[in-house]
């Protein structure tokens, strides 16, 4: 088999690392201009909505190489606006006040929720339509793309909510401070060991799809979906050690505003 996998694996770990460092970017500056600026910024992403939507309205009958590439990058550009949407906190959920002390149970599940739901209902209305856009195609790495993320993004949700060791909070926005105190640092619970099942299962059976691909096309798109699927496996490792994955980006942000909510520690 041809370097093609190898290259399109190391793409997907570059795009990753640049497109959460430009969300991340975006959402600092409008932190320290305040005002409008969060509103701002997320209107003037929209035209990558616009363009990740009818990238992969194109992509699907594609059956080479750059179609893989454009439903892999497609399929981040729709993931990258909702969760730019999300991290400026115009699409968050209703409830934005911390949890009340001693709160636990299905109470403070169900608050947790309201904090997020608009965010969750905007992730599953990217899922749905790009299922209707990818059925019966020949190209499926968007449709691929986005549930393998939309799958580690509730894992990741739910192990925060119930616990584990350790937890990144540095680029928690200052619009969602709140949602510190709906996480847990603690012991991991039965929702850790089932994420982790499901994400090594989902890489495993990309990487055997990769070494089964008759063409270098459907080569490419298995090595871009192993990537991603491995990246997320890794993050949720992670939660487990006390490594200091944030300074994969500090180095290129600015200095975040000092804010005493933002300060607060997770809930134990």
């Amino acid at each position: 088999m041809s370097g093609l996998p190898w290259i399109a694996a190391l793409s997907a770990l570059f795009l990753w690392w640049f497109s959460t460092g430009i969300i991340l970017l975006i959402v600092r500056r409008a932190d320290r201009l305040g005002g409008f600026a969060h509103m701002r910024a997320l209107i003037l992403m929209v035209p990558v909505l616009v363009i990740g939507v009818f990238g992969i309205a194109l992509s699907v009958g594609m059956r080479d190489i750059a179609g893989a590439y454009l439903g892999f990058l497609s399929a981040l550009a729709i993931w990258g606006w909702v969760e730019l949407a999300f991290l400026t906190g115009i699409i968050a959920g209703p409830q934005k006040a911390p949890c009340p002390p001693g709160l636990s149970g299905i109470p403070r599940f169900a608050r947790a929720w309201e904090t997020i739901a608009w965010h969750e209902m905007a992730l599953t209305a990217g899922l749905l339509l790009i299922v209707v856009l990818s059925d019966g195609a020949a190209n499926q790495v968007a449709l691929w793309t986005y549930l393998t993320l939309f799958v580690a993004r509730i894992s990741a949700k739910l192990n925060l909510f119930f616990g584990v060791p350790y937890i990144t909070t540095e680029f928690v926005p200052r619009r969602l401070s709140h949602l510190l105190s709906y996480f847990r640092r603690g012991p991991v619970t039965a929702a850790f060991p089932i994420g982790i099942t499901v994400l090594t299962f989902a890489t495993a059976c990309f990487l055997w799809q990769l070494a089964l691909a008759p063409t270098d096309a459907e080569a490419v798109g298995w090595a871009l979906l192993s990537a991603i699927a491995g990246l997320a496996m890794i993050e949720h490792w992670l939660m487990l050690v006390p490594l200091a994955e944030a300074k994969l980006w500090r180095w290129m942000l600015p200095a975040p505003l000092t804010n005493s909510a933002t300060e607060e520690r997770p809930g134990q």
